[in-house]
């Protein structure tokens, strides 16, 4: 039976979702920083949303997961887009990485409040990394013609 492999230590009061998800937010090794940053958008989820913050954590990364994607393959001089399914570590890691990205990207406001708001409308099935996930669902759906590349 396998255990959650990626996280040895997890703090009272947190999970092994949120504590991988404070290292991806880091930056530089300052772990407090982006402790700090991590609950200030708990906070600010619980203050837009009745809902319990956490909950609305986990459904946003369960929002964002995609199920396929595409790698380039190179057979014969041609490169295809090769549609292949996302094993679940790499679900989780390219979530994370969808959702700092575009709250990287934003612009105007303190990063918890723009992790919150990012968090907020992926757990509503809106914002930029569900927008990512469809493009990338999108983009295998249409090369499923080369799936049969996949196995060389």
């Amino acid at each position: 039976m396998k255990k959650d492999t990626f996280v040895k230590f997890v703090p009272k009061g947190s999970t092994a979702l949120e504590e991988k998800f404070i290292n991806y937010l880091m930056l530089d090794g300052k772990k407090t920083i982006a402790r700090k940053i991590f609950a200030e958008t708990l906070k600010i989820i619980s203050k837009k949303v009745s809902n319990d913050p956490e909950k609305i954590f986990e459904q946003a990364i369960a929002n964002i997961k995609p199920a396929m994607e595409i790698k380039p393959k190179r057979i014969g001089g041609a490169v295809y887009q090769v549609p292949h399914e996302v094993k679940p570590n790499r679900q989780t890691a390219l979530a994370f990485r969808w959702i700092l990205s575009s709250t990287r990207g934003k612009k105007g406001a303190t990063m918890s409040q723009r992790l919150a708001n990012e968090l907020i409308d992926a757990s509503n099935e809106t914002g930029m990394s569900v927008k990512k996930k469809e493009d990338t669902h999108r983009m295998a759906q249409a090369n499923k013609a080369f799936a049969h590349f996949a196995r060389y």
